[in-house]
């Protein structure tokens, strides 16, 4: 059976989400072994580790943004739905078209913000204070996980993934 570009996008957005998300549970993991680790140093070894606040920082700030086209894509996101929910029928679905149309703003803003942001860092080479690690491969994260993000909204605006809202997935 032969899919139709609207399931392989679908499809692809899922994988790619996933995968994002993975990197999100390994970031997350690698800050308890860090931090466990330094913690053990500093009553063992009477030194901590030199990298923890550094490292620890730029693993949950690339986590945060890693994890963010997953919540959005299972529509898992805090929300506030007290007009959502009152509404019914057309009124409801023109609510569901107008979140996702500022979702879609929102992120094309953050995404125009953080290109030159990123651009910035890859010229001048910019590094951690303590332990010199290069800012701009954790910073290229951040734009292509809210193009990711942005890439589901549309999705949903334009049909390819169904409009769900809290309630509803909850259900399902």
């Amino acid at each position: 059976m032969a899919l139709s570009p609207g399931n392989v996008i679908a499809r692809g957005l899922d994988r790619l989400a996933l995968a994002c998300a993975a990197a999100a549970a390994l970031g997350m993991i690698a800050i308890v072994g860090i931090i466990v680790t330094s913690v053990l140093m500093r009553k063992f070894a009477n030194t901590p580790l030199h990298i923890t606040e550094e490292v620890v920082g730029l693993l949950l700030s690339v986590s945060l943004f890693l994890g963010l086209p997953m919540v959005t894509l299972r529509a898992k996101h805090v929300r506030v739905a007290l007009l959502a929910d009152f509404l019914k029928g057309r009124l409801h679905v023109a609510i569901q078209i107008a979140a996702l149309l500022v979702g879609i703003v929102f992120f094309l803003w953050l995404i125009v913000e953080t290109i030159p942001w990123f651009e910035f860092a890859f010229k001048r080479n910019l590094k951690t204070e303590t332990t010199r690690i290069l800012l701009y491969p954790w910073m290229a994260l951040m734009p292509l996980s809210l193009g990711l993000t942005l890439s589901i909204f549309v999705a949903r605006l334009v049909g390819i993934l169904d409009r769900v809202d809290d309630a509803e997935a909850d259900i399902k």
